[in-house]
């Protein structure tokens, strides 16, 4: 674990996308149906010297789905996940996005501790389930979780 938190989150640039997908990789996350196009609302995080984290979003119909929240495993376990979350969430509700969707096959209880909240797919926007990542990419043992924004009173700081 990094406990020296220099760093600065920035809005992807297209080039980008190759390093996007590289620290994916590199936590064992799927990239393979990023595009150029999904660059528009994903964030990258940089350290002194390389990326060190990555978080995107994609839009549904005015709902989101955060997705693709990958952290470097050498800078796990000091809060920069949840600096990522959010700053995608701030981003979102900015977008007018007032509800936030997800899969997870391994992280259930980091997203529980920041007031996400495990749902059925039942319950989740069909434009949503529609989605690559609920209809293809993600197994369907994955966890379903979902947070009002609205909801949401913490005021976050904009690093967007």
């Amino acid at each position: 674990m990094n406990t020296q938190m220099d760093y600065q989150i920035e809005k992807a640039k297209l080039e980008e996308l190759s390093t996007v997908r590289n620290i994916l990789e590199g936590c064992g996350l799927p990239s393979r149906d990023l595009t150029n196009d999904h660059m528009q609302h994903f964030f990258i995080v940089k350290g002194d010297t390389e990326p060190i984290g990555t978080i995107g979003l994609e839009i549904y119909n005015g709902h989101g789905l955060l997705r693709s929240l990958a952290v470097r495993s050498d800078h796990r376990g000091s809060g920069l996940g949840t600096v990522l979350v959010r700053n995608i969430e701030s981003y979102a509700k900015k977008l007018g996005i007032d509800a936030m969707y997800l899969l997870t096959t391994t992280a259930d209880r980091f997203f529980q501790d920041i007031g996400y909240k495990e749902l059925s797919r039942k319950e989740i926007p069909e434009v949503v389930l529609q989605s690559d990542e609920f209809a293809q990419i993600c197994p369907s043992s994955a966890v379903a979780m979902t947070k009002d924004l609205g909801q949401d009173e913490r005021i976050y700081t904009d690093q967007s």
